[in-house]
């Protein structure tokens, strides 16, 4: 047991004292980035569905007659 408290405070120290973290103003500019992409892929997406669903159905309504 006490080895895996030791393990649990190391991992902490490490993450408090050995990682770089982004700075927060960065980390929100690419946030607001990644939510932009994120829209825009998809509402091509459903753009690209709406269209190939349009002519799936009047390619059956052409060969159903």
């Amino acid at each position: 047991m006490a080895a895996i408290i030791n393990y649990i405070k190391d991992s902490f120290e490490e993450l408090k004292n050995n990682v770089s973290w982004t700075p927060r103003s960065e980390l929100q500019h690419l946030a607001v980035v990644v939510m932009v992409f994120s829209i825009l892929f998809s509402l091509a997406i459903w753009g690209a569905d709406t269209v190939l669903s349009g002519v799936v159905q009047a390619y059956f309504n052409l060969i159903n007659g």
